[in-house]
């Protein structure tokens, strides 16, 4: 069952979560890590807290499951139902940086996975396109102009030999309120596939970052 929103995490805690992303891994307790995509973090102008964290963490369970969950799994197969999901925000007034990590899936398998726009729910297409920074006006997108790691959170992954993997994607823009609020795992790595498995997060934006004027 989805654990929600968990708060603030401390500072240090995702410091060492994206730290690690740049190593290598294969066991579970340290999953192995994915290319980190879009672009650099702009740093803090103000000199006070840099960033809001947030926390928020699944297990996988069947569409219509008697206990359900905010992660929901379309393919037993590579999306085992218990299969755990957890993410990660840092978000700032000038930036944010995403953190997935994934662990009971199909070992040795790449995954393709973006931040969707719409919830999860019993139909994969519920999550609706992927979230833009510049939206493309010609839906659904398929222009490579706005399909890529740069206009997209893309958090594509290959799991180690224990089915667990993470992966990073810093960029220095932050999401519009509402507009992001699931990430969708995909059978293919890059901006498309289908659909295997979701997870609803409430995603933050830059209006609730420390310093954000109310």
């Amino acid at each position: 069952m989805g654990a929600g929103t968990a708060g603030l995490l401390a500072g240090a805690a995702l410091a060492a979560l994206v730290t690690g992303a740049g190593a290598g891994g294969g066991v579970t307790a340290e999953p192995a890590a994915a290319a980190v995509t879009g672009g650099p973090v702009a740093p803090p102008t103000d000199g006070g807290p840099k960033d809001r964290r947030l926390r928020d963490e699944a297990r996988f369970a069947p569409v219509g499951a008697f206990v359900p969950s905010d992660a929901v799994t379309y393919d037993l197969e590579v999306v085992p139902a218990g299969a755990w999901i957890r993410v990660d925000q840092a978000v700032s007034r000038t930036g944010t940086t995403v953190v997935a990590e994934v662990r009971g899936l199909r070992p040795g398998r790449a995954y393709g996975a973006h931040v969707h726009t719409g919830v999860c729910g019993a139909d994969p297409q519920d999550a609706e396109g992927h979230y833009q920074h510049k939206a493309d006006p010609v839906q659904p997108s398929t222009d490579p102009a706005y399909v890529n790691p740069r206009n997209e959170v893309w958090l594509d992954f290959t799991t180690d030999t224990e089915g667990a993997a993470r992966a990073v994607a810093r960029h220095a823009w932050g999401f519009r309120p509402g507009e992001a609020a699931s990430v969708v795992i995909h059978g293919e790595q890059g901006g498309s596939g289908a659909r295997l498995g979701c997870f609803s997060v409430p995603f933050a934006s830059p209006d609730d970052a420390p310093g954000a004027r109310g």
